[in-house]
């Protein structure tokens, strides 16, 4: 059976929160900040700019999802979609639950018409998440990623 596509509904914040939650734990070692967590899922159901979460279904249970957000890039005057959050629950990996969510999100770009590229992150130690984006298609890219952390005002 494949898995049936769609976009997360605001009654999936709970799922998607806990989700995000299991996802931290189980690729980097960490334990999110419960409520901190929930608001930032519920700000993206709540204004599709900051992202959106697709959901991917067996009979009718939500067993996997992503999150897409926007770059724009100016060199290319078109956007690049991020695929960020993948999760999919233990008990329904190995079943194309992900390789569902990948194919509806090339082909939403490709009808988009401004899109020119997917791109995505992968932990570096995550080597079983890179197998399956190598067989989908996708390449490593020549960019290193870096990043900083901000302290929030007044702190």
């Amino acid at each position: 059976m494949q898995a049936l596509v769609r976009d997360a509904r605001p009654a999936d914040l709970d799922l998607l929160t806990a989700f995000n939650a299991a996802l931290a734990e189980e690729t980097e070692g960490r334990r999110l900040d419960g409520a901190r967590l929930r608001a930032g899922v519920a700000a993206v159901l709540q204004d599709p700019s900051r992202g959106q979460y697709r959901v991917a279904e067996l009979d009718g249970r939500v067993v996997g999802t992503l999150l897409l957000t926007l770059e724009w890039s100016d060199w290319r005057n078109g956007w690049f979609w991020w695929i960020q959050s993948v999760y999919v629950l233990p008990q329904a990996r190995r079943r194309g639950v992900y390789s569902a969510l990948h194919a509806d999100v090339l082909a939403r770009a490709a009808a988009a018409g401004d899109v020119v590229g997917v791109r995505l992150y992968v932990e570096h130690e995550n080597t079983g998440a890179q197998r399956t984006y190598e067989r989908l298609g996708m390449q490593r890219s020549r960019y290193v990623f870096y990043e900083v952390g901000v302290p929030a005002p007044g702190g």
